[in-house]
């Protein structure tokens, strides 16, 4: 009997351990998620911004995007900078284009800096996650929007959508955007399909281990502002892991109501082959089982390798090519002597 009241007693503790998971993401649903459309009247969202003493910076990573880059700075400028003074500053970080982009956005208004040529002593790599950490460096704002540079269907949203949290809930410090995100073949355009890794990988990973997590509809999103006193006292890994890297850090060091999620609509980019997303995939998962590793949550995790092997069919034959994909990371810009210097911190 003693031991059919310990199962039952385990069983219930382990429901009103769900129950309670699943009210706190209904509760934080309800008040942490919303429609860009609350945040249109940008001569209000002008004046709360002023009020609070905000200054903004849109910061957009890059990497050979000089079909779609100059769209995307000539809405913002004209939208977001000179009919409403919403964003202070416009800022292109590029890894090394080799075609247009950087002459593009120059072209267009958008300042414009090589990714390498910033904290040259701390030495040059090459990924997304390693702009958007030298963007902190580089940018003056209190809050740094980062809006990825392929998007097609480019709207002044994108952006306002992101800051209005944070101009009108002073307790939110991360807000990511979500959207439907449509599948662009040459036949046209499916009203569905894309986020093949966020639905295949990333959420039944972050539902076995950080199930609050799984409240935000996009965790992958390259859309997002963060107030700058977050953004400096996390890492970034260089490439493909560092929105898992953020999700999984803010929300151990501030909890699940540091994020909002804003609805934007729908975004329009180029959808990536299968292949490349398998690298996509395993650059991720390193950073989480790094992240498993360093918050103890997983024992005796062995040595994990950084050799990606896929195959390739060649003339019907099946040649095997491998990756080599380490995900490095970048310390929190905080400890960073040079950036602690220009910030006018103590040391």
């Amino acid at each position: 009997m003693a031991a059919e009241r310990e199962r039952s007693q385990g069983v219930d503790d382990a429901r009103g351990a769900k129950q309670s998971v699943s009210g706190r993401i209904r509760d934080w649903l309800g008040r942490n998620t919303f429609h860009y459309s609350e945040f249109s009247d940008l001569r209000a969202l002008v004046r709360d911004k002023e009020a609070r003493g905000l200054t903004i910076s849109l910061c957009i990573p890059t990497l050979n995007e000089e079909k779609t880059i100059g769209k995307e700075i000539v809405v913002f400028r004209s939208e977001l900078m000179t009919r409403f003074p919403l964003v202070d500053e416009i800022a292109v970080m590029d890894s090394g284009s080799d075609d247009r982009t950087r002459e593009v956005a120059a072209d267009y208004g958008a300042n414009v800096y090589m990714a390498a040529d910033i904290l040259p002593e701390m030495g040059a790599r090459r990924g997304k996650g390693e702009n958007l950490w030298k963007a902190i460096y580089q940018l003056r704002g209190d809050v740094i929007v980062y809006v990825d540079a392929d998007i097609k269907n480019i709207r002044p949203h994108f952006v306002y959508g992101l800051i209005g949290p944070l101009i009108r809930r002073p307790e939110v410090s991360y807000v990511k955007a979500f959207y439907e995100r449509p599948w662009v073949t040459s036949d046209g355009v499916r009203p569905s399909g894309g986020g093949r890794v966020t639905e295949i990988l990333v959420r039944p990973l972050l539902s076995l281990f950080f199930p609050e997590l799984t409240a935000l509809i996009q965790p992958l999103s390259g859309e997002y502002a963060v107030r700058r006193q977050v953004l400096e006292r996390i890492p970034f890994p260089i490439g493909y892991g560092v929105e898992t890297a953020h999700l999984i850090d803010v929300y151990y060091r501030w909890g699940l109501d540091a994020f909002a999620q804003t609805d934007i609509s729908q975004r329009v980019h180029r959808n990536q082959p299968t292949r490349d997303l398998g690298r996509m995939a395993f650059g991720i998962l390193q950073t989480f089982f790094s992240r498993l590793d360093s918050l103890g949550l997983a024992a005796e995790l062995p040595d994990r390798a950084t050799i990606l092997r896929q195959f390739l069919v060649r003339d019907g034959v099946h040649e095997q090519q491998e990756y080599d994909l380490k995900e490095e990371e970048r310390p929190p810009m905080i400890d960073v002597p040079a950036y602690r210097a220009r910030r006018g911190l103590l040391p």
